[in-house]
């Protein structure tokens, strides 16, 4: 599957990885909150950061001044933790006032993001959230007391649903009532529960009895507005990881000059590089970088966080892109 990105979403894909000013991929040194959320295994996970300028008196009135992130994930995960920092930058805000930003706000930063990769913006938010959390502990801010709810014992007391993505009942029942989610597919598209072996789909207990509890059984459900998610070219149900393993190795091999000729080379051709295939063999791709691409310092890190993970998305999930 082809997503359709936004240009500024894909522009601020390209502008992290090869390491533009003003981009925010990263570490701070000693930072003021940290936070991370989701899990390599599962296929994202982002660790997010932020210094503040300290208020001499009361720290509730601490600026962010800074904000990094480190993300292993797609384009659309990158682009999206971009777009929190860009937030923050523009925004002046205090580590409180930041828990206002919402998953919605980056989608809109981003003009759009593809139905099935909303979770990457509800991933954002989680670490923001997480990372205002550690600020406040180091901070001695009670946040409990200023009616801040940031529902860390989810994880540690919740049964634990979707056992692939380690996600717990109270997260998804709180998910599920905040991004207004009303069928499994919503969730899966938002917080990747049953995305994978979708064994917890309908067992009891699962994300289909969730869903019943909170808005009712579809005889008892109201009629309502479907849920709204802002994406570019409509909403699309969200399907799992394809695997292109029926594929001959000649079909396999235009499926992966397609995705290059029409979106991969045209992404480094903006910035004054290019590509050429050298060689396939079975889910290895050999490549060799071009033009600008050639000789800039972030070679490896555009082979692997955007030529590779483009081919992931769009081919199959186990292919490998190797340097030559």
């Amino acid at each position: 599957m082809a997503w359709q990105y936004s240009e500024k979403t894909k522009q601020l894909f390209m502008d992290a990885v090869h390491g533009k000013p003003g981009s925010h991929l990263g570490e701070i040194e000693d930072p003021d909150g940290v936070g991370e959320h989701g899990s390599i295994a599962c296929g994202d996970a982002m660790q997010f950061a932020f210094r503040v300028k300290r208020h001499a008196t009361d720290p509730t009135k601490d600026v962010i001044t800074e904000a990094k992130y480190l993300t292993f994930g797609c384009t659309s995960a990158i682009a999206a933790s971009e777009a929190l920092c860009a937030i923050i930058d523009q925004g002046e805000y205090t580590p409180i006032e930041a828990l206002k930003i919402s998953n919605q706000d980056i989608v809109e930063f981003l003009e759009g993001l593809p139905s099935q990769k909303i979770h990457c913006s509800v991933m954002g938010a989680e670490a923001l959230e997480a990372a205002v959390f550690n600020w406040a502990q180091r901070r001695g801010v009670d946040l409990e007391n200023l009616g801040v709810d940031l529902h860390t014992d989810e994880q540690d007391e919740g049964r634990i649903v979707c056992k692939c993505f380690s996600i717990s009942e109270p997260y998804l029942r709180r998910k599920i009532k905040e991004l207004n989610l009303r069928t499994i597919p919503d969730i899966t598209a938002a917080v990747k529960a049953g995305g994978a072996c979708m064994s917890c789909h309908h067992v009891p207990g699962g994300l289909q009895d969730l869903l019943d509890e909170t808005w009712g059984t579809d005889k008892e459900r109201p009629q309502g507005e479907p849920v709204m998610v802002t994406s570019i070219g409509g909403l699309s149900t969200p399907q799992p990881a394809r695997r292109e393993s029926e594929l001959s190795p000649y079909q396999f091999g235009k499926k992966i000059e397609h995705a290059m000729d029409e979106y991969v080379r045209p992404m480094l051709q903006k910035d004054g590089g290019d590509l050429e295939i050298i060689d396939i063999k079975e889910m290895l791709i050999y490549c060799k970088l071009a033009g600008a691409c050639a000789g800039c310092a972030g070679a490896n890190q555009t082979l692997k966080m955007m030529v590779e993970q483009t081919l992931k998305e769009m081919v199959d999930e186990r292919v490998r892109v190797v340097a030559v």
